[in-house]
């Protein structure tokens, strides 16, 4: 059965890029909207594990609220998926025009002195789309992991997609990556990850709206070990075709404490940012599984509620995978 669904899951994805990528733009981006639509009526684990989640960024929110924000969270998370099947096809000048960051000079500053980059990212709008106006607009390469999803083709799939985009994509699994990211920034390299979740042992308690959860400690190590700097990034849509971005000062290494309380001090500050930018833009954080520890406690046995169905991440050692295999 597993290995059905597999090859289901499979083709279903080649099918989107296959398909999605030929269509009309404005029959993309309807048919979007209705498959959002259509999930969000279900009323299924995902949308109403989306409204859990709002319930806890959004201050005193009335059940009318929260369907309102899950519903335009439901289109935000198509919008992803369509923009993502259909960025293979974009010109150059396509990509370059359609994100509108703001401060971009922490990024082009912090290259500049060939010290190394980190911008790390919580699961907002399309941060495939982001990673293609580096490439693209900044000429800028760089260097991201991918958990190994299932089935295998799929992986394989996915890794081709970002490669395509000017991505180099590590595996997570091998023990290796950590090592070619750090070589990679102690060359002066740029390195994104996104990292509002993780599903490991070795994740960094944080508080997060108020209540403990476990975000990656990679950001933070890379950046001590090497001397990056570490960005924090926000994304958003607006009502336009033209995605929205902040990248945020960086996250100083403290002067003193050990190795941990450094990570836990930078890790605390990231979720931080990561929260002040959700705040404004609920609706685009597309966090459609379990986060918080005291929900991952309550969880039913022999679920681990951490698969929101298949949506690999973006450029991040961190991981939202289709079957629970990524880890920070």
């Amino acid at each position: 059965m597993s290995g059905l669904k597999d090859r289901v899951a499979d083709g279903l994805y080649g099918l989107g890029w296959a398909t999605v990528k030929k269509l009309p733009e404005p029959v993309a981006k309807g048919l979007g909207r209705r498959i959002a639509d259509t999930v969000w009526n279900r009323r299924g684990k995902s949308v109403l594990r989306l409204e859990a989640n709002l319930a806890r960024v959004v201050p005193d929110p009335t059940p009318q609220r929260l369907q309102e924000l899950s519903k335009a969270g439901m289109r935000s998370y198509m919008r992803y998926w369509m923009e993502s099947f259909r960025l293979p096809t974009w010109s150059k000048e396509r990509a370059a025009g359609s994100f509108d960051p703001k401060d971009v000079h922490h990024l082009t500053d912090g290259l500049a002195s060939d010290r190394g980059v980190i911008l790390a990212l919580p699961h907002m709008a399309n941060w495939d789309l982001a990673g293609v106006w580096v490439t693209r607009a900044l000429g800028v390469p760089f260097t991201t992991v991918a958990e190994r999803l299932k089935p295998e083709t799929l992986f394989d799939r996915f890794v081709a997609y970002r490669e395509s985009l000017g991505m180099e994509v590590l595996p997570h699994t091998g023990g290796s990556a950590f090592g070619t990211l750090a070589r990679r920034l102690r060359a002066g390299g740029l390195v994104c990850l996104v990292a509002d979740r993780d599903l490991s042992s070795s994740g960094v308690e944080v508080s997060f709206f108020g209540e403990k959860t476990r975000m990656p400690a990679g950001p933070a190590i890379l950046a001590q070990q090497t001397g990056a700097l570490l960005l924090p990034v926000t994304l958003w849509y607006d009502e336009t075709d033209v995605m929205k971005g902040q990248v945020h000062a960086p996250i100083e290494v403290p002067g003193s404490g050990t190795r941990a309380e450094k990570t836990s001090s930078m890790t605390q500050a990231l979720a931080d940012v990561f929260a002040e930018g959700i705040a404004e833009h609920p609706e685009d954080w597309h966090m459609l599984q379990r986060l918080w520890l005291a929900d991952l406690e309550r969880r039913p046995e022999g679920q681990d509620g951490r698969s929101q169905g298949p949506r690999p991440d973006g450029p991040c050692p961190d991981g939202q995978r289709p079957e629970g295999e990524r880890t920070a």
